[in-house]
C-alpha cells in the first residue's frame, strides 16, 4: 500500500514539479518494492520483461536515425501538404495515428508520433499540447480494433482461445473505433477552442533531408520491422512458425544497421534511456504491488463471479479502467485473463474478451499510467522537445475522452 500511495502521490506532485522525470518516481518505487521485500533480489530477473526492453532499444535506434536524418520531417511535411485547412489536418492526423497503431503496434507509433505531431503543430500553428494529447488519445483508440494493435490485445487473442481473432476484433470494434477517432478531435477542438484557418505548405525533399544515406537506412529498417512484426503475428494466429519473443525483431534489425550509419555512436545516443529505466522499474514495482495483495479484495468485490450480458460487460469495463491505472494495462490483462478463466469465462465468451481488450486499452486515455505508450510519448516530449504534459492535465481531458469512448464502444456491444 505504501508503494502504491507513493507512486500516485508522486505523479500528482510532479504536476507542480515537471522537471522530475517520471522514470525517477518509478525507479524509487521499485527501490521501495525491493526494500520492503515485496520482490526479492533473486526475483528481479524473472520480473523484468526483456522482450519489451529489446523492442524499445531497437525501435528507439531506428526512429532516432529517422529523426536525425530528416526522414521524419520529410514524411510529416508531405502529409501536411495534402491538407488545406487546420480542421482537415487535425481530423486526418487523428485517423493517421489511429490506423497506424492498429496495424503497426501502438508503442511503435508512440516512438515515431511525437516528432510528426510536433512538426504538425508548428506548421499548422496548432498548440503543441493539443497535438500531443491528440496523438496519445488517437493511438490508444486506434490500437483497439485489431488483435495486433497492442500487446494486451495479442495476449487476449491468444490466451482466450477465441476463434478467428482478426475477424472478431474488426467485425465488432472497427466501426466504433473509427467513430471515436473522429469524435475525439471534435471534442478537443471544442475544449481548446481551436479555430479553423487555411494552411498552405509545400514540401522540398532537398531542404528537409539532412543525410540521404541515413534516411534510406532508417526507412528500410522501419519498414522491414513493421512488416516483420505484422507477418510474425499473422503466422502466430494461424498456427505457423513464428518468433515468440517479438521484441528481438526490431533489436536485431537495428543491430544490423548500426555499422552502416554515418555516426553509430549518435544513433545509440538517441535511445531514450530514461524510458528504458522506467519500463524496467515498472515491471518490478507492478509485480510487487500485485504480490502485496492490496488489489485482490477490490477485484473480488467488483466481479466475484462470471456475469453474462450487459452487466458483465460493464463490470469488465470498470475493472479494466480502474486496475489498468495501478498495474498498467499489459500486466493487468496478463493477470485478469487468468482470473476470468478461473470464474468461468471460456473461448465462446467472445464479447467479454473483446470488452476486456477495449476497456484495458481505452484505460490508457484516462491517466498517463494507463498505457505504456503514454509514457513513451511523455519521455520523448521532455527529453527531446523540452515540454511536458502533467499527470493532472492529462487526466483532466482524459476523463471526458475515456467516458465518451466507452459509451460508443459499449453501445456497439449492446447492438
Amino acid at each position: 500500500m505504501i508503494v502504491l500511495v507513493f507512486l500516485v502521490v508522486g505523479l500528482v506532485i510532479r504536476s507542480k514539479r515537471p522537471w522530475i522525470p517520471v522514470w525517477c518516481i518509478m525507479a524509487f518505487s521499485s527501490f521501495m518494492t525491493v526494500s520492503f521485500g515485496l520482490v526479492s533480489f533473486d526475483e528481479i530477473n524473472g520480473t523484468v520483461n526483456i522482450d519489451v526492453i529489446l523492442f524499445l532499444i531497437g525501435m528507439f535506434s531506428l526512429v532516432g536515425l529517422a529523426d536525425s536524418s530528416g526522414l521524419l520531417k520529410l514524411v510529416s511535411m508531405r502529409f501536411i501538404s495534402l491538407f488545406k485547412s487546420r480542421f482537415a489536418l487535425i481530423y486526418a492526423s487523428s485517423l493517421l495515428f489511429g490506423l497506424l497503431s492498429a496495424f503497426a503496434v501502438n508503442d511503435t507509433v508512440a516512438l515515431v508520433g511525437p516528432l510528426i505531431a510536433y512538426t504538425i503543430s508548428k506548421v499548422g500553428r496548432i498548440e503543441a499540447r493539443f497535438m500531443f494529447l491528440l496523438l496519445a488519445f488517437s493511438l490508444t483508440i486506434g490500437s483497439v480494433m485489431t488483435p495486433i494493435g497492442n500487446p494486451q490485445n495479442i495476449l487476449i487473442a491468444v490466451e482466450s482461445g477465441m476463434n478467428a481473432p482478426f475477424v472478431n476484433f474488426i467485425a465488432k470494434l472497427a466501426i466504433p473505433t473509427l467513430i471515436n477517432l473522429l469524435i475525439t478531435p471534435y471534442i478537443m477542438i471544442k475544449v481548446f477552442k481551436i479555430k479553423n484557418e487555411a494552411i498552405n505548405v509545400a514540401s522540398n525533399p532537398k531542404e528537409t533531408l539532412n543525410n540521404g544515406r541515413d534516411s534510406i537506412l532508417a526507412g528500410i529498417g522501419i519498414a522491414i520491422t513493421i512488416f516483420a512484426l505484422l507477418f510474425n503475428d499473422l503466422m502466430q494466429f494461424y498456427g505457423g512458425p513464428h518468433i515468440t519473443y517479438r521484441g528481438v525483431i526490431p533489436f536485431v534489425i537495428a543491430a544490423g544497421i548500426f555499422m552502416m550509419t554515418s555516426n553509430p555512436r549518435k544513433v545509440l545516443a538517441n535511445v531514450d534511456w530514461g524510458t528504458i529505466v522506467f519500463f524496467i522499474t515498472m515491471f518490478i514495482t507492478m509485480d510487487g504491488i500485485w504480490k502485496s495483495g492490496v488489489l485482490q479484495p477490490l477485484l473480488s468485490y467488483i466481479m466475484p463471479s462470471k456475469i453474462d450480458g450487459v452487466l458483465g460487460l460493464l463490470k469488465i469495463t470498470i475493472v479494466s479502467l480502474l486496475f489498468s491505472q495501478f498495474l498498467s494495462n499489459v500486466p493487468f490483462v496478463k493477470l485478469f485473463i487468468n482470473y476470468m478463466q478461473d470464474v468461468g469465462y471460456n473461448s465462446y465468451d467472445v464479447d467479454a474478451w473483446l470488452c476486456l481488450a477495449m476497456a484495458s486499452t481505452i484505460a490508457g486515455n484516462l491517466t498517463l499510467l494507463g498505457a505504456a505508450s503514454n509514457i513513451i510519448v511523455l519521455e520523448t516530449l521532455e527529453s527531446r522537445m523540452k515540454t511536458t504534459i502533467t499527470f493532472l492535465e492529462f487526466m483532466k481531458y482524459g476523463i471526458v475522452i475515456t467516458f465518451v469512448n466507452c459509451i460508443v464502444y459499449l453501445a456497439f456491444f449492446m447492438i
